[in-house]
């Protein structure tokens, strides 16, 4: 089996189109992406109808100008990748029933890729010599889990968000205060400008276990908010975001903190949208020098939904064990929107 071979990743988990070919296991040739912010903006959030008909629209058209990006056609492609789940339902089905068809069409493997996966994927994308086993914080609007990692595509889960998700309780805290759709990156810029002076609680700091809370920390700043309107008639909105930030980062690095004391990992994977934040990338980058642990953040157009992270986590699993008969079987795969891998290490064996 060829390890340079040319995969096509697709990406329609949710509300942003993307398109990616990665020669090999690492190699990314073309990565392009359509977002769909301008769309949702106005709603405050992402509908999963607009986001469907968006994704119908663009890839095909997309899937051309990554083959031309890549100074590839489709005849050179040995293999097609593409999101399972989770997700959107409707979302994942648009790219999902067009990779079978085109899988099926040109008689090529198909792997069904598991989009948190891909995150982690994309850190060994930034640095294929990533040492394992790891710990993985993978944090987005729609997931906060740990995972351990023996090596890639072995994924045990330790913790997750028994509620909201950090990128999640962003947006309905920026919603809060008037600051609009996405919150993530806006919060980080005023929180930058103001300071951490109220006293916002950290989600299950005191709970042994791995897992994170973020609705608490979303109702203390809606309180915040209404209490500060009623007493001083105006909120100043910087100190607030720098507050509310610092108690999400806070619980994102104790919990991180806690999983590398009792499992000593290699090194510590941070992936996902919200490993964007620049404050979050510090907080993890100082974590890893008190602990001595390498520390990989992928820059932040790989931390961001993309197909590259879903095309190189598909020539992964296919090139560790390309006979597999399920790469060629695969017209009765389904959408899968609540793919959660890896089993808790306290549960028992299935």
């Amino acid at each position: 089996m060829r390890e340079n071979i040319l995969t096509l990743g697709i990406e329609t988990s949710c509300d942003e189109t993307a398109v990616a070919i990665v020669e090999g296991r690492h190699t990314v040739l073309s990565s392009i992406v359509s977002s769909q912010t301008a769309i949702h903006a106005k709603y405050g959030g992402v509908v999963p109808e607009l986001a469907c008909r968006s994704h119908l629209e663009t890839i095909q058209p997309m899937v051309s100008e990554a083959l031309a990006k890549a100074g590839v056609t489709l005849d050179d492609i040995g293999l097609v990748a593409v999101t399972r789940g989770p997700g959107l339902v409707g979302a994942v089905l648009v790219g999902l029933s067009y990779a079978k068809s085109l899988a099926w069409g040109r008689d090529l493997p198909l792997v069904g890729v598991n989009h948190l996966e891909g995150h982690i994927m994309s850190a060994f994308i930034h640095n294929p010599g990533l040492a394992t086993p790891s710990v993985a914080l993978l944090v987005s609007g729609g997931h906060t889990e740990l995972f351990w990692m023996e090596r890639f595509g072995e994924l045990t889960r330790l913790g997750g968000t028994r509620d909201d998700a950090a990128g999640e309780a962003f947006d309905k805290g920026a919603k809060m205060l008037g600051l609009g759709y996405p919150g993530g990156p806006v919060i980080e810029k005023l929180a930058s400008e103001g300071i951490d002076k109220f006293d916002i609680p950290v989600g299950m700091a005191r709970s042994n276990t791995l897992d994170f809370s973020f609705s608490g920390v979303k109702t203390a700043v809606k309180y915040l908010v209404n209490n500060l309107r009623k007493s001083e008639g105006e909120i100043p909105v910087n100190d607030v975001c720098a507050s509310f930030q610092r108690s999400v980062i806070k619980a994102l690095e104790t919990k991180t903190g806690m999983a590398i004391e009792r499992y000593g990992p290699a090194s510590i994977i941070v992936a996902g949208g919200v490993a964007c934040n620049s404050a979050l990338r510090k907080s993890m980058h100082n974590l890893g020098e008190r602990e001595r642990v390498d520390v990989v953040i992928p820059p932040p157009r790989l931390c961001t939904d993309n197909a590259a992270m879903i095309a190189a986590a598909g020539a992964n699993l296919y090139l560790n064990n390309p006979k597999d008969k399920k790469w060629a079987d695969y017209l009765s795969m389904d959408a899968d929107p609540s793919w959660m891998p890896g089993r808790p290490l306290d549960a028992p064996e299935p």
